[in-house]
């Protein structure tokens, strides 16, 4: 019965621990990178990753509809004003360990380390090589000039990044100005909005317009493409990096935080020491063509051929918390 007994209680004690051993992470991401970074993670730790997948404000509903029921130990996500939303609803929990604080640059945290930002891309001008002098287009208020009538592409209104970008306008010219630029944008377009970023730059290619609007990555994608149109569109345009002379480029990130309702808290932390670290930034860097955050990884040899720019101070709460207005100023002035 004693024998009996000791292999019963070691039978629970084994199944307990490899049972804590994964965590479920939420994640509006769906690239390839993401599928290796998971793999490698499982394969260094033992830790298994279930993913699911949706867009970012359907995971944010449900988690927020799950409550303490969620599966859930992370949200994942791009773009800082989703990470908000999650962050303003009070459902992450801090993030702290001493890598973090050292891998990790403090203004690319949440507040109290509520999310991480592991990877940033910023929110550039391209414009076509054959029809856009170079050094003609120096800031996004130059999108507005009536000489690029009929010429300037971009995505939705309803695009995060787009009303990320007209949020921290609000936020850093007033309401005011960045009404007058969304306006100004929309007087400009040279077809109503369709697509994503990387089919404003094939628009480009196709002389539907001349310059775009478009997250940094998606060119880098482009021109590395296996697909031979795709990458001759790349080449077709080149890269302005906005506001050089005065506030900087417009910056996001993708990042990462842990629910308060996780089961796995001490697993969630490790993934996300693990995304910081060198070996997966270089990942990301190379593979994604995102900006890393780690100090200490270099940007891919594409990003780096572009040089460095300045960048905006970043205001990440700004980016949910002017959301809404953002919208209204979109639907006064047209921008569909």
């Amino acid at each position: 019965m004693k024998r009996f007994g000791l292999g019963i209680l070691l039978s629970l004690a084994f199944s307990s621990l490899f049972a804590a051993d994964e965590i479920t992470i939420y994640s509006h991401r769906h690239y390839d990178t993401d599928k290796g970074i998971f793999k490698l993670f499982k394969d260094k730790t033992g830790i298994n990753v279930n993913v699911v997948q949706a867009r970012a404000n359907e995971l944010a509903k449900r988690i927020e509809a799950e409550g303490k029921n969620t599966k859930a130990d992370l949200f994942m996500t791009a773009d800082a004003g989703n990470l908000e939303q999650v962050r303003a609803s009070g459902l992450f929990q801090p993030a702290n360990s001493p890598t973090i604080e050292k891998l990790s640059p403090k203004e690319y945290r949440g507040k109290n380390n509520e999310w991480i930002a592991f990877a940033k891309r910023a929110r550039v001008i391209v414009a076509s090589k054959e029809r856009v002098p170079q050094g003609s287009i120096k800031t996004y208020e130059d999108l507005t000039d009536p000489k690029w009538k009929g010429k300037v592409l971009v995505r939705s209104s309803s695009a995060v990044y787009n009303i990320s970008l007209e949020s921290f306008m609000i936020e850093s010219l007033g309401r005011e100005k960045a009404k007058e630029w969304a306006k100004g944008v929309t007087a400009n377009f040279a077809r109503e909005p369709k697509g994503a970023d990387r089919d404003q730059i094939r628009a480009i290619y196709a002389k539907e317009g001349d310059v775009a609007i478009s997250n940094s990555y998606y060119l880098g994608h482009l021109l590395n493409s296996k697909d031979e149109k795709d990458r001759k569109a790349g080449e077709s345009v080149y890269i302005i990096f906005p506001n050089q002379n005065d506030r900087g480029t417009h910056i996001n990130v993708s990042g990462i935080g842990i629910l308060k309702s996780s089961q796995n808290k001490d697993n969630a932390l490790k993934f996300i020491e693990f995304i910081l670290s060198e070996e997966v930034q270089e990942m990301i860097t190379n593979e994604n063509y995102e900006y890393p955050v780690n100090v200490n990884v270099k940007p891919a040899p594409i990003l780096q051929q572009w040089g460095d720019f300045k960048v905006e101070t970043p205001n990440f709460e700004a980016y949910w918390k002017n959301a809404q207005e953002a919208l209204k100023i979109f639907d006064e002035v047209g921008w569909k």
